[in-house]
């Protein structure tokens, strides 16, 4: 008899040892005589467990982790004899922190060989574009509109309403474009699920393109992540080979085809147009809007950029029905969103689940708090861009209006937790020297108010005239968020304003506050 066993190959997991876990139970398994069969999945997204491997039984998965290269032979004997281990965690799907989830978007990651196209449908893939097949651009359209899906790239903008402007728009060529560049700290979803279940984007971006009327594709995103380039790159030769890309998708009148472009890492190239201009060839730059991309986007034609991880709520929406997706979340949060925990927290990983829950929930009850044992003081969701939510706002529901109404933001639904050793002030400062390294230099509000903005934080947390330094820095944020381009700029002051807010003792001469602290 052979036996099952998946070890996954997604970056987080090979950072922590995984190919050596893989080669250590083929060594253990051919000195015991066993026959096995290793299966490279992506991650479930339990980064604190990685690398969490698997073994089929006729009960389900059982799950072992964090598994290292030494463990290799004990964890086989273990599996072989369906007995205990130190590191053995039970039923994949019964470990509390996944059976909580709601995942939607993330079903089969972890579960299935991203490679594989035919382990893919297996797990109710292309049953989505199956549907949208018989349907018409218009009411495909319909269907994402009534589900409620919005941006999940940070703007919360309703996807259907988007789609259908493309739609309108007149061009003897249209375009979808996704963009997966995923720059902001504390984030990973897309990375993940590129790695781990790369064919739901390529379906819904297929979709998409049927939708609109676009018969060019293009996923850009970062050099930085080669493991998931290569990943979709793979998946776009099996679709292609497939017949699910090209001439005739799936049988059908429609061509679509895509292609993966590689981003230098500029995180300016997160905002919509300035991924395009460097899709373009050219350099990062934001352009002034209007015209929107809807219009006259990628080459001066319209194109629809999504997030990619609204591209892969797509399928779920168009196989199970828009109203199985809006049941989900609350108020015009529908659906679910994947969010990352990350920072200085216990059980740091991807958590998917329905707009509702509490930051407190998030933080404290799932993420457990602090890995170092410390009192949680801060949190910072959306990204280097998002505010800091001290313990007073944890009651705030996981919304983006929720979030709006207390200055604050969603982004990408990253969280970075801080316990109380954090420099307030210091966080502050870098926000504004973040914004300054990453500025395309386009509009002035950016380019210099952000340099300035460093500046005069640090005059601060030096004790150089803190009151008038405090309002300058207040008027420089004013000017930033109503004068920007772009959400770069823009959003700068959400961190550094907040930061003033809710933790205005750490603005003071920084050995003083550091001292104290200790």
């Amino acid at each position: 008899m052979t036996i099952r066993i998946f070890v996954p190959r997604d970056a987080g997991a090979l950072a922590v040892g995984a190919d050596e876990v893989a080669q250590a139970l083929e060594q253990a398994a051919a000195k015991r005589g066993v026959a096995i069969d290793i299966v490279r999945t992506g991650s479930r997204g339990l980064y604190w467990l990685e690398p969490m491997v698997e073994v089929a039984t006729a009960a389900g998965r059982v799950a072992f982790g964090p598994v290292t290269a030494a463990d290799a032979a004990s964890v086989l004997e273990a599996m072989v004899g369906d007995g205990p281990h130190a590191l053995r965690l039970g039923l994949a799907e019964e470990i509390p922190w996944l059976k909580r989830q709601t995942r939607l978007t993330f079903a089969r990651c972890g579960i299935i060989d991203p490679r594989s196209l035919e382990d893919y449908r297996a797990h109710d893939g292309y049953k989505g574009l199956q549907r949208a097949l018989t349907l018409t651009p218009e009411a495909i359209i319909a269907e994402v509109t009534a589900s409620g899906l919005r941006g999940r790239g940070g703007a919360g903008f309703p996807t259907g309403i988007k789609w259908k402007t493309v739609a309108q728009a007149s061009g003897d060529r249209k375009y979808v474009v996704c963009n997966a560049d995923e720059g902001d700290s504390g984030t990973f979803a897309d990375r993940m699920l590129m790695e781990g279940d790369p064919f739901v984007l390529i379906e819904g971006m297929t979709i998409a393109a049927i939708a609109v009327g676009a018969t060019k594709g293009y996923i850009y995103s970062r050099s930085e992540y080669p493991h998931a380039i290569a990943a979709m790159n793979e998946a776009i030769a099996v679709a292609r080979r497939a017949g699910l890309l090209g001439e005739r998708i799936a049988g059908s009148n429609y061509t679509f085809d895509l292609e993966v472009r590689v981003g230098a890492g500029a995180y300016v190239c997160g905002e919509e147009t300035s991924l395009l201009e460097s899709l373009e060839g050219r350099r990062g730059i934001v352009r002034a809007k209007p015209p929107l991309p809807a219009h006259h986007g990628l080459f001066g034609k319209p194109t629809v950029v999504n997030n990619l991880l609204s591209f892969a709520a797509i399928p779920f929406i168009l196989d199970r029905g828009a109203k199985a997706y809006a049941d989900f979340g609350m108020g015009r949060s529908r659906g679910t969103m994947p969010i990352q925990l990350a920072g200085n927290i216990k059980h740091g990983g991807l958590f998917e689940t329905a707009f509702g829950i509490t930051l407190g929930e998030l933080v404290d009850d799932i993420g457990g708090g602090t890995l170092t044992g410390r009192p949680v003081r801060a949190v910072q969701v959306g990204g280097p861009l998002g505010a800091y939510f001290p313990r007073a706002l944890f009651d705030t529901p996981f919304d983006y209006e929720a979030f709006a109404a207390r200055d604050g933001l969603i982004g990408h639904g990253g969280i970075v937790v801080f316990d109380d050793s954090v420099d307030m002030a210091k966080q502050a400062r870098f926000a504004m020297e973040f914004c300054a390294i990453e500025s395309c230099g386009k509009c002035t509000p950016c380019r210099i108010g952000s340099t300035r903005g460093a500046e005069t934080i640090e005059k601060i947390r030096r004790g150089e005239r803190v009151a008038e330094n405090i309002a300058l820095v207040e008027d420089l944020c004013s000017t930033m968020k109503f004068g920007s381009l772009c959400a770069l700029g823009g959003f700068t002051p959400y961190p550094v304003m907040s930061a003033l807010k809710h933790f205005r003792e750490d603005f003071g001469p920084a050995p003083t506050r550091l001292q104290a602290a200790e």
